[in-house]
C-alpha cells in the first residue's frame, strides 16, 4: 500500500494512492498515520477495510495538496556520511560506525511544499535520501529482525543549512532542523511494495540539472544495521523516521560550492517510492 496525507498545512487527513494512481480518503475509518495507528496494527486493519471499502470510498481530486505521509513522529534521526561517495566530497574518511544526528520534526513539511531559505542563511543544500519509518518499537533488535520493526519507505530530502552546521558551534542539528528542511513523500511505501531495499535508485536536479545519481546498494551501513544499532542506544517508536545518507552530488561537495536560491527548483525521487517537487523561496516575516 501507499499512504498519503491529503489537505491543508496542520490539517491533513488519511488517504491511500491506488496502484492506478487514485487517491483515496480513508479518513471515515482512520485519524491519522500517527505512533498509535502503527501500534495498534492499523497497517493490517487498513489492508482489511481496503479490500471491502475501496470502490465506495471517497476518491481525491489530483490537484488535492499532499502533506507528509505520516504525522509529526517523535523524532527525526538521520545518518551522516552513508555514501563513501559523499563522505570523500564532504572531506571525511570513511566512517567505522554510523554518524548520528537528529532533525526537529517541526521540519517536517509535504513532498510539494516550499522550500523556504532561513532567515540568515547562506548555504541552503539538497540531499536526496532513503527514509524508514518505524512500525514496531524497537529496543536492543538485532539484524535478522530489523525489518519486522518497520511500517515502510518514504522519499526525503534532507534540507540542510551548511554554514549553520558546520560554523554555527559544530551542532549538525542547527544546520537540519529549519521549518521545511524535511520535505517527506509523496507516499510511505509499505513493506511489501519494495523488492530490493538495497536496489534501487535514486536522483536529485536543480532547476532540471542533474545534482545526485545514486543507488541505496552502495550504503556504508544498510538499512537493517542502521535500526539494529540504533535500538542500542534509543527506543525507536512506532512512526519514528530515520533518513539513511545521500550519495555524493550535494552543493557543498561541487568546486566551486553551489547552494540553493529564491526561485531554484528542486525536484528528486527513489525507485518505487515516487518523486517530489519543492520550489525555493526566501524566508519572509
Amino acid at each position: 500500500m501507499k499512504l498519503i496525507r491529503f489537505g491543508k498545512q496542520g490539517e491533513e487527513k488519511p488517504g491511500i494512492q491506488l496502484d492506478n494512481g487514485n487517491l483515496i480518503d480513508v479518513s471515515s475509518k482512520f485519524h491519522d498515520y500517527d505512533e498509535k495507528f502503527f501500534s495498534s496494527g492499523g497497517i493490517e486493519i487498513l489492508k482489511e477495510w481496503l479490500n471491502e471499502n475501496q470502490e465506495s470510498a471517497p476518491k481525491l481530486d489530483d490537484s488535492a495538496r499532499l502533506g507528509p505521509p505520516i504525522a509529526r513522529p517523535s523524532k527525526i534521526i538521520c545518518i551522516g556520511l552513508n555514501f563513501k561517495d559523499h563522505a570523500e566530497e564532504s572531506g571525511f574518511e570513511t566512517p567505522e560506525e554510523p554518524v548520528i544526528f537528529g532533525k526537529a520534526t517541526s521540519a517536517l513539511s509535504g513532498p510539494n511544499d516550499n522550500i523556504v531559505i532561513p532567515k540568515g542563511s547562506e548555504q541552503t543544500d539538497w540531499e536526496v535520501e532513503l527514509a524508514v519509518i518505524i512500525g514496531k518499537r524497537a529496543s536492543y533488535v538485532e539484524e535478522s529482525e530489523a525489518l519486522n520493526h518497520v511500517a515502510g519507505f518514504a522519499l526525503h530530502n534532507d534540507v540542510s543549512e551548511r554554514s549553520f552546521q558546520k560554523d554555527r558551534g559544530g551542532q549538525w542539528i542547527k544546520g537540519k532542523s529549519a521549518d521545511t528542511f524535511a520535505p517527506l513523500g509523496p507516499f510511505m511505501a509499505t513493506v511489501d511494495e519494495i523488492d530490493d531495499l538495497h536496489n534501487m535508485n535514486m536522483w536529485l536536479k536543480v532547476n532540471g540539472e542533474q545534482m545526485q545519481d545514486g543507488n541505496t546498494s552502495n550504503l556504508i551501513f544498510g538499512v537493517q544495521h542502521v535500526i539494529s544499532y540504533l535500538s542500542q542506544f534509543m527506543s525507536l517508536l512506532p512512526g519514528d523516521v530515520i533518513s539513511t545518507g545521500t550519495p555524493a552530488g550535494v552543493g557543498m561537495g561541487m568546486k566551486p560550492e553551489k547552494y540553493l536560491k529564491p526561485g531554484d527548483v528542486v525536484e528528486l525521487g527513489i525507485d518505487h517510492l515516487g518523486s517530489s517537487k519543492q520550489n525555493v523561496v526566501a524566508y519572509e516575516r
